[in-house]
Order: C-alpha cells, then sequence, then structure tokens
C-alpha cells in the first residue's frame, strides 16, 4: 500500500492535479475565516463596481494635502478621447482643416484638441459630411468642458440653518491625498456584481457549495453504480439481466435530460443544495455501473475467487474481500470523474434556471447565471464571470489530471 501510495505521487500529472486541488480546497477553508463577511452581502449600491480600492470621498477631502507638480489637465483629456475620438479628429483636420497627416500627432491630446479649436467653426455647414460625423464634433467641446471641470480649482460648499451657501474650501489640482492616511476604503479584488455584492467572497463561498454538491453526488452516483455493478457482475442470470436492462434504460435517456425533468418537476422552494446534489447523483450511476460490472465479470472466475467459494466464504465476504480490492482503484478514479462531473451538472441545471434556490450561499451555476441575466458579458463586467469559468476550468482540469495520474500508476498499459 505505502508503495502504491508513493507511485501515485510521483506521477507528475497527479501530482499537479493534487496540489491544484489543495490549493483551492485550502483558499475555501481559510478565505472565510479572515473574511467573515456574508458572500451575499450586498456592500455596493452600484452594479458591477469594477476592481480595485475604492475611498471615501469626504475622507479624501478632509484628510492631508500633498502637492504634486503633475499635469492633470493632459491626463483627464487622456482618458476622456478614446483611439476612435483622436482618429475621427484627424479625419477632419486632414478632410476640412487643410491640415496633412504628417501634421498632426494623435498621441498629443492636448495638442490635437488645439488644432481641432483652431479649425473647427460650429457655424460651418460642412456640406457632404455625415449627420454622425457631425454630431460628435459638436460634443467634442462638451467632452473637453467635462474632464477639465475644476481642474485649476474646485470650491466646497456648504449651507447653513438659514440656507445660505458659501465657499468652506477650494481643492487644487495640485493637491493630491495620501491613500493609507484616508479612514474609510474598500478593497475589492474582483469588483462586485450585479447586486453589488463582492464578487471574491461570493465566488469562495460559491466554490465550497458547488465542490459539496459535486462531492455529494459522485459519493450517490458511486456508491449506487459500484452496488449494483457488483451485484451484476458477480451474481449473472436473472439478477444480471434486471439490472442491465434499467441501466440500459438510463443510458438510452441521456442523465441530463432526466436531470432537467426531476428539477423541472420540483418546486423552486425545496431545490436546495442537497436537494440538487442528490438528482445529480440518482441519475449519474449508468456508466459506473457498466463499467464495475464488466470489471467484476472478469475477476469472478479467476483463481482466488474459486477458492473462496470452495472454502465456503459467504458471497458479501467473496465480494468485499476477493473483488472489491481489485478494482478499488477503479472506483477512486469514478469517483473522481463523477465529482467533476456533479459540479459542470449543476452549472448546466443554474444556467437553465433549474439549480439550487438558496438565499445563504450562491454556487458556481448560480453566479453564471446572473452574470448573463444582467448582461455582464455585453457591459465588459468580465470579472463577474470570467473568475467563475477560471474556477470551474481549474476545478475539473485538476480532477481530470488527477484521474489521468491514477490511470497511469494503475492501467498496466499505460505505465512506462
Amino acid at each position: 500500500m505505502k508503495q502504491t501510495i508513493k507511485n501515485v505521487f510521483r506521477t507528475p500529472k497527479f501530482l499537479v492535479g493534487f496540489v491544484i486541488m489543495v490549493l483551492l480546497l485550502a483558499t475555501m477553508v481559510i478565505y472565510p475565516l479572515v473574511i467573515t463577511a456574508d458572500p451575499l452581502e450586498m456592500v455596493g449600491e452600484s452594479s458591477f463596481m469594477p476592481p480595485g480600492t475604492y475611498i471615501n470621498a469626504q475622507d479624501s477631502v478632509n484628510s492631508a494635502d500633498y502637492l504634486l507638480k503633475r499635469d492633470v489637465k493632459s491626463n483627464r483629456l487622456e482618458e476622456a478621447f478614446s483611439v476612435e475620438d483622436r482618429a475621427k479628429i484627424a479625419d477632419f483636420l486632414v478632410t476640412y482643416g487643410g491640415l496633412s497627416a504628417a501634421e498632426i500627432d494623435v498621441t498629443d491630446i492636448t495638442g490635437l484638441l488645439e488644432l481641432w479649436q483652431s479649425c473647427y467653426d460650429p457655424a460651418s455647414p460642412y456640406k457632404d459630411m455625415l449627420n454622425s460625423q457631425k454630431v460628435f464634433l459638436n460634443n467634442v467641446a462638451k467632452k473637453m468642458d467635462k474632464a477639465l471641470q475644476g481642474t485649476d480649482t474646485m470650491d466646497i460648499a456648504e449651507t447653513d440653518e438659514e440656507g445660505n451657501i458659501s465657499i468652506s474650501q477650494q481643492i487644487s489640482s495640485k493637491q493630491y491625498a495620501l491613500v493609507s492616511e484616508i479612514t474609510n476604503k474598500c478593497t475589492f479584488l474582483l469588483g462586485t456584481d450585479n447586486f453589488g455584492r463582492d464578487v471574491l467572497t461570493e465566488l469562495v463561498a460559491a466554490a465550497k457549495s458547488s465542490v459539496f454538491i459535486g462531492l455529494v453526488a459522485g459519493l450517490i452516483a458511486t456508491t449506487i453504480g459500484l452496488a449494483l455493478g457488483l451485484l451484476a457482475g458477480y451474481v449473472g442470470g436473472i439478477i444480471d439481466d434486471i439490472i442491465v436492462f434499467v441501466t440500459n434504460l438510463f443510458t438510452v435517456i441521456p442523465s441530463f435530460v432526466l436531470l432537467i425533468l426531476i428539477s423541472y418537476s420540483m418546486s423552486q422552494s425545496s431545490r436546495g443544495i442537497t436537494v440538487v446534489a442528490i438528482i445529480i447523483g440518482l441519475t449519474s450511476w449508468p456508466w459506473t455501473c457498466r463499467s464495475v460490472r464488466s470489471q467484476v465479470i472478469s475477476l469472478r472466475s479467476r483463481e482466488h475467487v474459486n477458492l473462496m467459494k470452495l472454502s465456503g466464504y459467504r458471497m458479501s465476504s467473496i465480494i468485499l474481500r476477493g473483488v472489491l480490492p481489485y478494482i478499488a482503484s477503479y472506483v477512486v478514479m469514478a469517483l473522481i470523474l463523477q465529482i467533476a462531473q456533479g459540479i459542470l451538472a449543476e452549472a448546466q441545471l443554474s444556467m437553465l434556471g433549474l439549480g439550487a434556490s438558496t438565499t445563504k450561499s450562491a454556487t458556481l451555476g448560480l453566479m453564471m447565471t446572473w452574470a448573463t441575466t444582467f448582461s455582464a458579458h455585453v457591459n465588459g463586467s468580465w470579472w463577474a464571470y470570467f473568475p467563475v469559468i477560471l474556477l470551474i476550468a481549474f476545478v475539473t482540469f485538476s480532477m481530470n489530471l488527477m484521474n489521468t495520474g491514477l490511470d497511469q500508476v494503475f492501467n498496466p498499459q499505460l505505465r512506462e
């Protein structure tokens, strides 16, 4: 046994998959101990806040001032005008401003806008120009004003009890605040989702729920498949025919279709995480049963099994001591694949709106559903769905690597 375990951990594929899985599980255990916040707490009032550190605006205004010689105007203009905007302005200057392309530097936004101001006449009809181009040119000035608003000084006003407004503070564009000195700040490494929830905290909790679903579903499917496969393969006869008939029936009807029908027939309130895991497990056992049966059929005529029969051992003892140990490695590999399949099945069900209904914790499938429902993939909010896809890929990839490594150890045809 010790030598077998050593051989398993010497397999590169199994070792890589095992390390990935251990790191993921360690994160799921340690992170909630450090960050004790509710994973479904709506901490943000805005939807799909991008990743980063957020500081309180009032605290930043009232914090200590530090003066820096930085050109805030050009930086704000750089942010306001995209590459496409600059290309449109350059086309206007060449077509209607009489300038050559060599005289225009689109990388210098300040100089580009100065050329535009010297050439653009809002009263000119600009014949042969499309209306969309005219609208864009009219909006260039508005973009400039918005970008440069308050670049020199910004007035902070306050209202007294009588309703009189007075300027209490003037903030220069050279004033900066030190982030570490600001009291109220919050960091969202993966931003927030459509409900304003911290995606990272939600992702860790969802991963725990999905792994739990996969584990329960895998154990149920493997137990049923193993029990029926052992019974059919060893006993044979009418029992084998009945089990094979039922297995073929489940095989002909795709398990995912059965999964959808069973989930759809249940009310949403009754589809908890455990219930979904049980449903997945009850519909995923056939291929394990068929594989175990074929393995047992080849083992039941072995000499040691015949010797146990002649020695008067019970059928249960023969199966447990003479057959099961020889297929134990295969059962472990089947369990790993069933867990991975359970995680994927939950994600598929949730994407169809038939997944777990829970208000205490999310699942990876539910996070994907929320992201697609609120068009995160359309509005560019990649942090709401891409980490979920990546995590599902890592979990299933690590399990498949572990399974491949075990196969290399226990399958004589694959041994080097």
